[in-house]
């Protein structure tokens, strides 16, 4: 199977630069694998579908301030490091610009010496390793010097509080869960109250999930490896539900990477495709995503290439809203 299989066009108005004016106010298509049905929702209709013992799994990872700008020591100049992920407990895979100005032993200055990273190693892939030397708690260090990021096409800087799930716990991510982005409290107080289980995963969604395939066969594609964790509890309630119904990508893949994972934490790189056979979700909500990434591929492993294409089709047809502030899907 091909990378161009997963291709679409889509028309640059449809991309959502800004959120809808209340989040569960988007709208949503409503796919049935079954029975091969397409229907137009609203987002708050989605209680509609949820039964009693159904189980909605969230991701409650949190966006932290990842885009740090400092000064190379010695000689001044600029630089931008961007947080991909931690390695460990001081030391971070980052994407920097312009790279090349950093060689292995560099150090950075951010915020007049309160934070100072050393290049520890160069990867493939282009990041880089670094280790961060700070007094005091790290997380208060990078909420004051460093930024929220945004998808480059969303240009207002103010929407940056609708980057979080109304949920958003554990801080790791680089990228927001795009599909919890329509939840409200309201929304899910009502889901609870009518019998429907609400459980927490965390995966921390790195840049490398929205990426694009490169590759021209999908199978030769290797995906970034993310953090992820499930609490015994959460992993009881998964047992005991009728249906698992996950919020997003990033649910989907940690739900099935624990399905073979024995460990309550660890990393995955598991590339869903089609051809994988679901082990633990019963049904998603997702938004729509770019072409030739793997998330549609992801999507398509569950509804079938042909039936996502055509959704995509009528989603472009109706103007749906595309991309993280865009508007969502239900597949049952």
């Amino acid at each position: 199977m091909k990378t161009s299989d997963f291709d679409y066009k889509l028309p640059e108005s449809l991309i959502a630069h800004t959120p809808a004016k209340r989040r569960d106010h988007s709208r949503l298509l409503v796919l049935d694998r079954h029975n091969h049905s397409l229907q137009h929702k609203h987002f708050y209709d989605i209680i509609d579908y949820l039964k009693p013992g159904d189980l909605l799994v969230l991701n409650d990872t949190k966006v932290i301030p990842a885009r740090l700008f400092g000064k190379k020591e010695g000689g001044g100049a600029k630089i931008e490091v961007f947080l991909v992920s931690q390695e460990s407990k001081n030391s971070w895979k980052c994407l920097v610009k312009p790279g090349k100005r950093l060689k292995v032993g560099s150090k950075v200055i951010f915020g007049r010496g309160k934070l100072v990273g050393t290049v520890l190693k160069k990867v493939e892939t282009g990041e880089q390793i670094i280790r961060f030397k700070y007094k005091g708690d790290f997380w208060r260090i990078i909420a004051k010097l460093g930024k929220v990021p945004l998808p480059p096409y969303i240009k207002k800087a103010n929407k940056r509080e609708r980057y979080q799930t109304v949920y958003a716990d554990k801080l790791g991510a680089s990228a927001a869960p795009t599909a919890g982005l329509h939840f409200t409290p309201s929304l899910l107080r009502r889901i609870k109250k009518k019998g429907i289980k609400i459980a927490y995963i965390t995966l921390h969604t790195g840049l490398g999930t929205f990426l694009p395939v490169r590759t021209e066969k999908i199978k030769d594609h290797q995906m970034h490896s993310e953090y992820f964790e499930i609490s015994k509890m959460t992993q009881e309630e998964i047992k005991k539900a009728k249906r698992v119904i996950a919020v997003g990508t990033t649910s989907v893949r940690a739900l099935e990477s624990a399905s073979h994972i024995s460990h309550i934490k660890s990393q995955t790189d598991l590339f869903i495709y089609p051809g994988y056979k679901f082990k633990v979700v019963d049904a998603m909500i997702t938004n729509f995503h770019w072409p030739k990434s793997s998330l549609i591929m992801l999507v398509s492993a569950f509804a079938g290439k042909d039936f996502i294409m055509e959704a995509y089709r009528e989603a472009i047809n109706k103007k749906y809203r595309f991309f993280s502030f865009g508007d969502a899907m239900l597949i049952l």
